[in-house]
């Protein structure tokens, strides 16, 4: 009886899937076994675990999510909360103090400054031969500026030192420096006079010299003559001999002009001559036939005298319409 519990098991029943636990499976079972499972197993169908997942599984999995959850916060994050939050870190870490994180505004630059260091007074065509991003920067201001008139700092002008600059859009539509004096700390309207000076300047080592135009008053312009007189611009006026060959021409023109009413005036005269005869010529004639000698030449003095009348008349008139 134990030797048939021991071959058929305790149940009476013997089967290929139910093993001992203290027994160890055979190997080529044990893949037999798994390659049935293989076969057998559908494509949607999950595998299954034999045994209990270990420890290491859950904390890969835990620690890949908190991954995933800081990428997404450093991510939400822009580059200077994610400058401060690496430099915070680093110090709840590794020690140290923020002041050793601080940048450096040492060399920090501003549109003005970079134009303060590349500024021309004058551009010329070599000086737009090697052009970086900072003199293109200040190319581009000098050519919005106005060089007609110039804006003038007279502060120092005891020690013969002036400053001059180009004026800005501003100041033009404003009218400071031309129809204002053009001295920066002055607003004077009145008695403006224009002034040529020959500004020599020293620009990034080299000596240079320029031009320039300026408008000042009274007060002013003593001071920027105060160690030599500078040259005053003046309106042009005409020289008298341009009005000696203006006046020619003029009396010329007018000649003309008298020549051309009188021919115009005696071609009239003698067309209306023409016509006054004719009239007189037929009512002569007729006069004669019919009437006496002494009737004739009774009635000849009126006719001439008419005559006369009528051809003295219109003249005036045609000499007023053709003036």
């Amino acid at each position: 009886m134990d030797s048939l519990v021991k071959v058929h098991g305790g149940g009476g029943y013997d089967s290929d899937f139910s093993d001992d636990d203290g027994q160890q499976e055979d190997p080529e079972r044990a893949l037999k076994r798994k390659h049935e499972e293989e076969i057998l197993q559908k494509p949607f169908q999950k595998g299954r675990h034999s045994q209990k997942a270990h420890r290491s599984l859950h904390s890969n999995e835990v620690d890949r999510e908190e991954a995933r959850n800081r990428r997404a916060h450093i991510i939400s994050l822009n580059a200077f909360e994610r400058h401060k939050k690496f430099v915070g870190d680093y110090i709840l870490y590794y020690g140290g103090h923020l002041a050793d994180f601080r940048r450096s505004a040492d060399k920090d630059k501003t549109d003005l400054d970079v134009l303060r260091e590349n500024h021309r007074f004058l551009w010329r065509d070599e000086d737009e031969e090697d052009m970086t991003w900072e003199k293109e920067l200040a190319k581009r201001y000098y050519d919005k500026l106005f060089k007609e008139y110039c804006i003038a700092d007279l502060s120092r002008y005891k020690e013969n030192k002036f400053g001059f600059r180009w004026r800005t859009e501003d100041e033009v539509v404003s009218g400071n420096g031309q129809f204002e004096c053009g001295n920066k700390r002055c607003e004077t309207q009145e008695g403006l006079k224009s002034w040529e000076v020959n500004f020599a300047y020293v620009e990034h080592g080299e000596k240079k010299n320029a031009l320039v135009k300026l408008r000042l008053c009274p007060e002013c312009s003593f001071k920027l003559n105060y160690h030599h007189k500078r040259k005053e611009v003046k309106a042009k006026t005409k020289r008298p001999s341009e009005e000696n060959q203006e006046a020619p021409q003029k009396t010329k023109k007018e000649k003309e002009k008298k020549r051309k009413r009188k021919r115009s005036s005696s071609h009239s005269k003698k067309q209306r001559h023409k016509r006054d005869r004719n009239p007189s010529a037929s009512s002569d004639n007729s006069e004669e036939s019919k009437d006496s000698d002494k009737d004739s030449e009774a009635g000849a003095e009126p006719k001439s005298q008419s005559e006369g009348d009528h051809w003295r008349g219109p003249a005036p008139a045609v000499e007023e319409k053709s003036r």
